[in-house]
């Protein structure tokens, strides 16, 4: 079994306060576990959340100068 993260940790490894987390959630943008009234986030969920998020840098392509 995987390991449930809380939304403290999950803040903690995103580095952002705890209320992200928690409208991510709210928003179902991100895969949630309920255990009770707890809520947890898969490790493989934060990972695929982040992984999808991810933004690659442009890489530009050298110009080559006319010659004159």
């Amino acid at each position: 079994m995987e390991r449930l993260l809380s939304v403290g940790e999950v803040a903690e490894r995103l580095g952002t306060t705890d209320r992200f987390p928690r409208r991510l959630i709210e928003e179902r943008r991100i895969a949630f576990v309920k255990v009770g009234r707890h809520v947890r986030i898969p490790e493989t969920a934060l990972a695929a959340f982040v992984a999808a998020n991810t933004v690659q840098p442009v890489t530009r392509s050298r110009r080559l100068r006319a010659v004159a």
